[in-house]
């Protein structure tokens, strides 16, 4: 296994909202399954939405998308907002908040008791709501009267807001590279780390490309698909749907996460940014040499050589003209950087979800965290025959045509995860599996589960999700799920406690009637705890309301002379 040498980082808590899926977990179920989440929207469901006739008839518009359902609901209460303020924030702000919390509820830290600095760096994509539904509605458009637009509705604030609302102090940086945002915010967090700028940091982005469902004009030649289906490295590669999405990491330094006890998912071992410069046919057009540096930059930065990767995250966006350009790219890097891949995989998670723009690097991130973790390489979808613009054979590079186990010839899984953003600012991030974690002791002592929430609802969501878990998870220690639940969850207006000695009693016992009883009435809740670790388990169970402003019109049917009567 690997020997560590003290400036690796950990990622500790991880936290996912994707195209048919609401949280991490049901994320790799898809990706395991192959599912293929993009929506295809129904006529009058899009007729609906406010989509003009004229374009349902266009043969170019496509009806397809990688949608998110409630995006139109906020647990306002929670993060302290009125609800005439709430409806006027950004959506993906108000999912990324979400996102940060429950990162680092996954990691086991109650933010209200954690004595360390955490840092934010994130990147959006632009804030479309504004454009859609406040600036041309007289009412709630936060344009003033001298032309001023009041501050907070532009992705530079997303950071910021987050460490507002959950009180972090660490840097709190707003990182906008198009494509490449959530996989730099990545580097850059892991970087501020390894400088002592912060003791932990979430890493992450967001993007709300449709505020309501609707297709899109797909173009000859361009990145959008013609039908809606992302078909990397394939022969009938032409481009990707758009989609939204949040996700986030949690990072710490591998040296503190193994003193206090953390679950590692992985290692990063090494990570670069850079920039393309001119030489690349346009300035939005990717570049062979740029992409080539940005691997072996992390390759050397991770001492690492390449036939020791056994896969590649690609950025992947599904042309045949892009896809061939990454492949060269990924050769000409491990050339140089003193190799070949005796055997690497390439993966893209466009294929499940689509173009996710400021969150497509958080959601290959967060693919490759989980195939390195479990050791299992998803499938593809959408891959039939091989694109004849790239010639795999000397490469030694091949397509996960189904899922698979990670090959044997690696003794340790490790993946590159790429991001290249339109405008040249790439980013390439290696990940590793974690150490090795001692088992748990048996334990069959009695242990108190402590559920918290602001609403008798809340805490019984909360049970009920537990026991989901625990079924799901029987491997687990009850040991640790007390520890967790007590040190990594902050004490709300409510509580439920329930007294068990295994988990098949604590699934029973969450499933039953529970009693509910304000804070102050149960019993004192002490800092004094017993022994245990902290273990991934479910999140805060949000109560979001409807806080939403309709649009006046939709972008859509605005047509040369303005929008339509």
């Amino acid at each position: 296994m690997t020997e560590y040498v003290g400036d690796e980082i950990a990622v500790i808590g991880i936290a996912a909202r994707f195209p048919g899926a609401p949280n991490a977990e049901t994320f790799w179920r898809n990706l395991l399954d192959g599912v293929d989440s993009i929506r295809d929207y129904p006529e009058d469901e899009l007729r609906a939405a406010g989509v003009p006739d004229r374009l349902l008839a266009d043969p170019d518009y496509v009806r397809s998308a990688g949608h998110l359902d409630d995006l139109d609901r906020f647990d306002a209460g929670f993060f302290g907002y009125p609800p005439g303020e709430a409806e006027l924030l950004d959506p993906q702000h108000r999912l990324f908040l979400q996102i940060a919390w429950t990162v680092l509820e996954d990691a086991g830290y109650d933010v209200t008791r954690y004595a360390g600095s955490v840092g934010v760096f994130a990147g959006a994509a632009v804030n479309k709501y504004l454009l859609r539904h406040l600036l041309p509605n007289p009412a709630k458009s936060p344009l003033r009267a001298d032309g001023q637009l009041d501050p907070g509705h532009t992705p530079d604030y997303l950071p910021t807001r987050v460490s507002y609302k959950l009180g972090l102090t660490g840097p709190s940086v707003a990182v906008q590279t198009a494509c490449s945002s959530s996989l730099v915010a990545v580097a850059f967090a892991a970087q501020a780390l390894q400088d002592f700028r912060c003791d932990m940091a979430i890493a992450g982005g967001v993007a709300v490309t449709s505020t309501t469902p609707s297709g899109y004009l797909a173009t000859e030649a361009g990145v959008l698909s013609p039908d809606g289906r992302c078909r990397s490295f394939d022969a009938s590669a032409a481009g990707a749907a758009p989609g939204n999405g949040a996700g986030a990491v949690l990072l710490k330094r591998l040296t503190d996460a193994r003193e206090d006890g953390d679950h590692v998912y992985a290692v990063l071992r090494g990570w670069a940014v850079t920039n393309e410069g001119a030489a690349r046919a346009g300035f939005l057009t990717p570049g062979v040499d740029g992409q080539a540096a940005t691997v072996t930059e992390a390759l050397v930065a991770g001492e690492l050589a390449p036939e020791t990767i056994g896969l590649i995250e690609t950025s992947g966006g599904g042309t045949a003209v892009g896809d061939a350009i990454e492949v060269e790219a990924l050769a000409r890097a491990f050339a140089a950087a003193g190799g070949a891949p005796s055997r690497c995989t390439l993966g893209c998670v466009k294929a499940n979800v689509g173009n996710l723009d400021a969150a497509s690097g958080i959601a290959g991130l967060i693919k490759a965290v989980l195939a390195v973790r479990t050791g299992t390489i998803p499938a593809n979808p959408n891959f039939v025959v091989p694109n004849p613009g790239i010639n795999f054979t000397p490469t030694g590079f091949s397509v996960a045509e189904k899922t698979m186990a990670w090959p044997t010839a690696h003794a340790v899984r490790r993946a590159g995860v790429s991001a290249i953003g339109m405008g040249g600012t790439n980013a390439h991030v290696i990940v590793e599996q974690p150490p090795d974690r001692p088992s748990s002791a048996p334990d069959d002592s009695v242990h108190d589960l402590t559920l918290n929430g602001r609403t008798p609802e809340a805490v019984r969501a909360a049970a009920r999700r537990l026991a989901a878990h625990l079924t799901e998870h029987p491997e687990l220690s009850l040991a640790d799920v007390a520890y967790t639940l007590r040190v990594g969850r902050s004490a709300f207006a409510y509580r439920a406690n329930v007294v068990v000695s295994t988990i098949s009693q604590a699934c029973q016992a969450l499933t039953s009637e529970l009693t509910v009883v304000p804070a102050g009435q149960a019993a004192a809740r002490t800092e004094t705890t017993a022994p245990g670790r902290r273990v991934p388990l479910p999140g805060y169970s949000f109560e979001p309301e409807r806080l939403w402003v309709e649009p006046p019109f939709t972008v859509a049917s605005i047509g040369p002379n303005g929008p339509d009567e």
